[in-house]
């Protein structure tokens, strides 16, 4: 009994300080990416100040998650957020579905939405999505019978889930903190 307890004491003093330092290289990725983000990601010719989020612009992506998808900058903010949850896939099903929508052509919109269920759709697809059994089974249907509306009922499902629970922890993290003290510094500099 002494041993087992004693190993168990030493499994979880083990997993401590791995957890920590997880905890810490996540965080280091996290202030990288947000160096790189305010530094980089930006064409030659708009590489000036008026360019970058404002902190009026920041402080307006914690009123909606449209209007955080609706800026460049906070959409990319938010993808980057994403990547540290490992949930990436979210955003990434979202914009192919905006993408989709605009499409006219029938080719396009074949070609797009094979594309679309291939990556985030199908059982086992390489960004699968979460979605239920009835979404998934409506696109199959619909796919014979395209148009540009065929994954709004998918697109409003994981809208809904980023909304309410990813953007609530995105508003509230590092990463938003750290991007709307960097656009107050720029603005009072």
């Amino acid at each position: 009994m002494k041993e087992d307890l004693k190993l168990n004491m030493t499994a979880d003093d083990c997993m401590k300080p791995s957890d920590k330092e997880k905890t810490r290289i996540k965080m280091k990725n996290l202030r990288n990416r947000i160096g790189l983000f305010l530094k980089i990601n930006i064409p030659h010719s708009m590489h000036n100040k008026s360019h970058r989020p404002t902190a009026d612009d920041v402080s307006q992506w914690a009123q909606s998650l449209d209007k955080l998808l609706g800026h460049k900058y906070g959409k990319a903010a938010f993808c980057i957020f994403l990547k540290t949850e490992f949930c990436e896939e979210n955003i990434e099903f979202w914009s192919a579905c905006e993408d989709f929508r605009k499409l006219s052509s029938h080719q396009e919109l074949t070609s797009k939405a094979k594309s679309i269920y291939e990556e985030f759709i199908k059982t086992e697809a390489p960004k699968e999505v979460n979605l239920d059994f009835s979404t998934k089974n409506k696109i199959i249907q619909s796919l014979p019978d395209l148009n540009a509306t065929s994954f709004l009922a998918a697109q409003r499902k994981i809208y809904s889930l980023m909304e309410n629970n990813s953007y609530p922890r995105f508003i509230l993290s590092d990463l938003y903190q750290e991007l709307y003290a960097a656009a107050k510094r720029r603005h009072n500099s």
